[in-house]
């Protein structure tokens, strides 16, 4: 086999570990320069290698298997991704039910504008993926990939697609459940308001409003913050879950 054939299996498992690295989360953060993805991909190509792949017959070949490669890779960190998105979408239903969507700026990690509990739910997120070690069982279902979908054979379109809608209604589940608490207490706040502006007109109870719901937002969604270890590894159970049911 000449060197071009032997580089081959490496190439294709580059292609597939440093996709996933881009878009699944912990690494995807804006925070870990591109080169340090790259080269992390190409290390954990090497520490997963199998041992022998047919070289393809043509360039032709090697591209589709490429194309091949990066569509497992990330259609796989698409799952994790959607699930863990799931904390952001939490933060983002408090910002805007809070009034904290108005003060919005930018957020380097996604590289949109967003709200301050939507960022801050989000980072901590990924310090706890990290800090607990959650990103060593995200590498390891992205090892399990290779002995589940070897290089050049593709993945299962169907069972991919089943997989993300799983993977998008466990995270707006999620979301819900750990900003449902506080979004009912702002609703009641807002309908006690509202109860006390018929009441007493005089009082301008909608004026009193905004540092009312300020400080509820504050209280309660700082206290929440205790609860995201708990969610994290949930949600990391549920990721890894999902990507095994389309490596079976």
């Amino acid at each position: 086999m000449d060197l071009v054939g032997e580089l081959e299996p490496l190439l294709l498992a580059a292609v597939r570990t440093t996709l996933f690295l881009v878009i699944a989360p912990p690494f995807s953060h804006r925070a870990i320069p591109g080169a340090v993805k790259a080269m992390l991909g190409v290390g954990l190509a090497l520490a997963v290698l199998p041992p022998e792949t047919a070289p393809s017959a043509s360039t032709a070949e090697f591209l589709g298997r490429a194309l091949g490669e990066a569509l497992v890779g990330g259609g796989l960190a698409m799952m994790v991704a959607v699930v863990f998105s799931a904390v952001h979408g939490a933060g983002s239903l408090i910002d805007m039910f809070g009034g904290f969507e108005m003060s919005s700026a930018f957020d380097p990690m996604s590289m949109t504008r967003g709200g301050r509990f939507a960022q801050l739910y989000a980072l901590t997120a990924t310090v706890l993926l990290f800090v607990s070690g959650g990103y060593e069982l995200v590498i390891g279902g992205l090892a399990r990939s290779f002995a589940a979908i070897p290089l050049g054979a593709g993945i299962s379109i169907p069972a991919l697609a089943d997989g993300l809608t799983v993977a998008v209604g466990e995270m707006f589940l999620a979301a819900l459940q750990v900003a449902g608490p506080l979004i009912a207490v702002l609703f009641l706040a807002d309908m006690g308001l509202g109860l006390l502006t018929r009441v007493a007109p005089a009082l301008n109870a909608f004026a009193l409003g905004f540092p009312l719901k300020i400080l509820i937002t504050l209280s309660l969604g700082t206290v929440a913050i205790v609860a995201l270890p708990g969610v994290v590894a949930w949600l990391l159970e549920d990721a890894m879950s999902a990507l095994l049911k389309v490596l079976r």
